[in-house]
């Protein structure tokens, strides 16, 4: 359950919580006049209680007056403000269009943030609300009110009839009335539910706070298209210490400039909420001022005396009246969720080139209209089951030039995994299956041997080196590897979640995949293939295959017309067989020393356990966030001035960032970070990694993905290597459980500062690229230029601190960022900063022009064309804004690290990989190999050479081997 979902179901929970309270304060009256306590007692009485919980006044209710519980849970509405969502998702992604150049940011953030809340609440009625262009009897009260309002942007007017477009297919009733606002209309069809129903106000805006009540709550949208908070009486009592009524009053004194109500001219906020908290609403303020309250400043109720008028016609403009105004359209039947028009929906968001969107659309009973006919028929597939049959489909692959394979496999690894049948698609709608677990008498895999490995016969898949692998295992090369949907999909998309064939399917043709879930379950609920019977794992198959069959030519296309088929086809592509040998070779593992290892670092929690136990007085669970909260803030007392975030739970945050600023306060915290340290490397690295060594060949495999991280960066999974750490001593002790195999040793080479190589490159800063070709120590050279100095007086704090903002600079860090990551005060960084980009100011240049590009096109390539898309980065908000310009600059350097490094892995799989010499591990900018001992240093100086020549900079790049029996301990060469 997500944090949004949790703190609505807080919400729920509280309201039911408030009614039965309510109802126990009544069981307690009772129970107070059954004791003869004077009535005068009972609300002091009452008050201490219920500091009881509420299940004890329950079963004292229970047992002195029988009192029976009634409770109805509740079925929900949400009630969407459209206007109110419409221009925050506007504003959070002004620059999005579709290929034709029609702006699609306001459609794209309305239905992100509706499916979202849709997904989080799961009601049982809908109903969006709109404003319509006509006179209100608020502009009947008031001439100037949103007179001064800014007509609302071409571009934003010509998305709103798509956006009621596509609620109209998705059967979401659309309410709106000329002299209505669409917060009346929520206000109204709010006392017309039932009161078994709990209304949920879908919303940007603060004004509808005032709705709140036993059945009515806020959904409101905190920052951006994606951040929720849950407004119900209790949530503003705890921010603001009102009543929803009271919300109403807040605004007749304090206004609204954006909707030109005027409010008490000089009266801000702060003084408005202090009023109203005071004397409840402005009828008992107004009287307060008639006596001339000394509780008001003179400066204040001069103000408030001047601007009376004002606060009442302020209150009347901002009140939502839901009694006094009629509503006859709402009928709550018509908003029931329901099946709608799918395959209407789908073209649509196909046509505005919103093809995520299609993924997030909710789950539904597809109506008779639609995609049926896009919908594979289970006659399309061909069991087979027979020898006979096998025959007829070998004789008609070799006819063909390309087909579409899936392999269905049991639970795991790819490479512990069992075949459990194999698909093939020949063509769009001819789709076979073989089922190789259940009619092993068939002798299929050795059968099709000879089509599989037919160089002339091309292979298409969905993550087909997971194919290829689980096919290794029964004597089968797969070949040629000639296009996989899962790659090409993610170089279209790098921000996507999912590649797989059900959510590209759907994406691009609108095919539902209903056979994962029928056949093959979810997560930890899923059903095992081989346990089902052939034909339903034959269904399942076949659609896979027959996905990527029509995926194939589409994707294709796609690439051509975006300039990634060479990516595609010179670097990803052909990655595939060099990943294939690396997770099937594996590391060796010294499993005895990581156990010897974990037992003292245990030895050492222990320890530390003990001391965090006696310097807190008691013992509490340390990996448990409130209890370490309770530990430090509670019983220890330690300042808390400096925190600012608070954890998932409402206390303040006891994260590693939050705690940094404690250190030096209490001797705990520097425990509490090696305590943490510790038990994070044994549990995920000394316990866990012997535990995944292979029992056939004793050798530690990974899994290596190509669409993961959007930069194009390779990732690592079961285990994932790309982590183990390297900073603390301790960390890098890890890496001498890896070993080289008898007889070999272990060489690693490693790009030196390859990101500020490129950045040097691509920025063209002469500056940069004159210390990189002097060969001349790039940190020495950057300290001298900045602090003035000599390269040899250069003393080793000013080049440390010339390192960390060298590195910091390329992932935009502020000048508060570089102030946390080293000793310098904030002010001092930001002179810092400025003083680098004096010096390099070709490269700051170069940064500003990629983010004002971003910025414009929503989108960034790198030199050789990775694009990666930026939705966000003209978000109004401004840390989703400024996240997104880091990353955007960044990713033109750090995705050619990416494919500097993958095209060298492929040159040196071509020309030097063989039994002598093993690829073993990529980690970051580093390759790992085991080389047979005698040819090391000839090797390396091969890999080296490679690697610096696979890709020409305008600098040299340089990569520094060493080499050792074990990862950690290893000698420069």
């Amino acid at each position: 359950m997500g944090q949004d979902e949790k703190t609505l179901d807080h919400a729920v929970s509280a309201q039911l919580h408030r009614l039965l309270a309510d109802w126990t304060r009544d069981c307690a009256d009772r129970f107070f006049r059954l004791l003869h306590i004077p009535p005068r007692e009972w609300n002091a009485k009452t008050n201490n209680n219920l500091r009881k919980t509420t299940w004890q006044y329950t079963l004292y209710s229970l047992a002195v007056i029988q009192y029976p519980i009634r409770m109805e849970f509740k079925q929900k509405i949400v009630l969407v403000d459209g206007h109110a969502l419409l221009h925050r998702a506007f504003h959070a992604l002004p620059g999005l269009t579709n290929p034709e150049g029609f702006p699609t940011g306001a459609i794209y953030g309305f239905f992100s943030i509706f499916f979202k809340a849709l997904e989080q609440i799961k009601p049982a009625y809908v109903a969006v609300t709109f404003d319509l262009s006509e006179i209100t009897f608020r502009n009947k009260l008031s001439g100037d009110y949103k007179a001064h309002r800014k007509p609302a942007p071409d571009d934003l007017v010509i998305q709103l009839p798509k956006v009621k477009e596509i609620l109209t297919a998705l059967d979401i009733p659309i309410y709106e009335k000329g002299g209505y606002e669409a917060d009346d209309i929520i206000g109204i069809i709010t006392r017309k539910t039932p009161k078994n129903v709990l209304n949920i106000i879908l919303t940007g805006d603060m004004d509808l706070l005032q709705l709140i009540n036993e059945n009515t709550v806020v959904y409101r949208l905190k920052t951006g298209i994606t951040d929720f908070v849950v407004y119900d009486i209790e949530k503003m009592k705890t921010d603001y210490g009102l009543t929803p009524e009271q919300w109403v009053h807040l605004k007749a004194l304090k206004g609204d400039a954006s909707d030109n109500i005027p409010g008490v001219a000089g009266v801000g906020e702060k003084t408005a909420l202090d009023l109203i908290q005071r004397y409840r609403n402005i009828d008992n303020l107004y009287e307060a001022v008639e006596k001339k309250d000394p509780e008001i400043k003179q400066s204040v109720l001069n103000k408030l005396i001047a601007g009376k008028h004002y606060a009442y016609l302020s209150y009347k403009l901002a009140l939502i009246d839901c009694e006094k105004y009629k509503f006859d359209e709402f009928d709550l039947e018509r908003t029931r969720v329901g099946d709608y028009d799918q395959s209407k929906a789908i073209e649509l968001f196909q046509q505005l080139n919103i093809k995520s969107l299609i993924q997030k659309l909710p789950k539904t009973k597809i109506k008779a209209q639609a995609v049926t006919q896009q919908k594979i028929g289970d006659e399309r597939f061909e069991l087979v089951d027979t020898v006979e049959k096998l025959e007829d489909l070998i004789q008609l692959i070799e006819k063909k030039k390309a087909i579409a394979i899936d392999t269905v496999t049991t639970v795991g690894r790819p490479l512990d995994a069992e075949l459990v049948g194999l698909s093939i698609a020949v063509n769009e709608g001819e789709v076979y299956y073989i089922p190789v677990y259940q009619k092993k008498e068939l002798n299929a895999i050795d059968a099709l041997k000879g089509v599989l490995e037919n160089p002339r016969i091309e292979k298409w898949g969905n993550e087909i080196k997971t194919d290829a692998l689980v096919l290794k295992k029964y004597g089968v090369n797969l070949y040629p590897f000639s296009f996989d949907t899962n790659i090409a999909a993610y170089l279209l998309n790098p921000g996507q979640r999912s590649y797989d064939t059900e959510s590209l399917g759907f994406a691009e043709f609108g095919m539902r995949r209903y056979a994962i879930e029928k056949y093959a379950g979810k997560a930890k609920d899923v059903i095992p293939f081989e346990t089902l019977e052939i034909a339903e794992v034959c269904k399942y198959g076949c659609e896979d295959a027959e996905t990527t069959f029509r995926l194939k030519p589409k994707l294709e296309k796609q690439l051509k017309e975006k300039g990634l088929a060479k990516i595609f086809d010179d670097i990803e592509m052909p990655l595939i067989p060099v990943l294939m040998k690396m997770e099937e070779l594996g590391v060796v593992l010294d499993v005895k020393y990581l156990n010897k290892l974990s037992d003292t670092i245990g030895k050492q929690i222990d320890s530390l356990e003990k001391k965090i136990h006696k310097l807190a007085g008691y013992e509490f669970n340390i990996s448990s966030p409130v209890q370490l909260r309770d530990a430090l803030f509670g019983k220890l007392q330690i300042p808390t001035t400096e925190l600012r975030k608070r954890g998932k739970s409402g206390g303040l945050s006891t994260a590693a960032g939050e705690l940094e600023k404690l250190r030096g306060l209490h001797p705990v915290i520097d425990h509490v970070f090696e305590y943490r340290e510790l038990t994070k490397l044994k549990s995920t690295y000394l316990d866990a990694l012997p535990e995944l060594v292979s029992k056939l060949d004793k050798r530690l495999h990974t899994t290596y993905n190509q669409t993961i991280a959007a930069t194009g960066r390779l990732s690592s999974i079961d285990p994932n290597l790309q982590n183990i750490p390297i900073r603390t001593e301790l960390g890098r002790s890890i890496r001498k459980g890896f070993v080289a195999a008898p007889g070999y040793v272990l060489a690693s080479i490693d790009y030196s500062q390859i990101e500020l190589r490129i950045a040097a490159s691509l920025s063209g800063d002469p500056e940069m690229i004159k210390i990189f070709k002097s060969g001349k120590d790039f940190h020495m050279a950057t300290a001298a230029r900045i602090f003035g100095v000599m390269e040899s007086s250069v003393t080793p704090d000013q080049r440390r601190a010339a390192k960390t903002i060298n590195f910091s600079v390329l992932y935009g860090v502020s000048a508060f960022g570089l102030s946390e990551r080293s000793d310098m005060g904030r002010a001092e960084a930001g002179d810092f900063i400025k003083r680098y980009y004096q010096v390099f100011a070709k490269l700051k240049q170069y940064i500003d022009n990629t983010i004002e590009k971003a910025h414009k096109d929503g989108f960034v390539t790198n030199a050789i064309g990775r694009i990666r898309y930026f939705p966000e980065i003209n978000a109004s908000n401004f840390a989703i804004r400024a996240g997104a310009e880091r990353a955007a600059f960044n990713m033109p350097i750090q995705s050619m690290n990416a494919d500097i490094i993958k095209m060298a892995m492929r040159e040196i799989d071509e020309k030097l990989v063989n039994g002598d010499v093993r690829m073993l591990l990529q980690v970051h900018d580093e390759l790992v190999f085991e080389i047979k001992k005698g040819r090391e240093k000839d090797v390396v100086k091969k890999i080296k050479e490679i690697m610096e020549s696979s890709y020409k900079l305008k600098v040299p790049i340089v990569a520094e081997a060493k080499i050792g029996q074990n990862w950690l301990e290893m000698e420069k060469i």
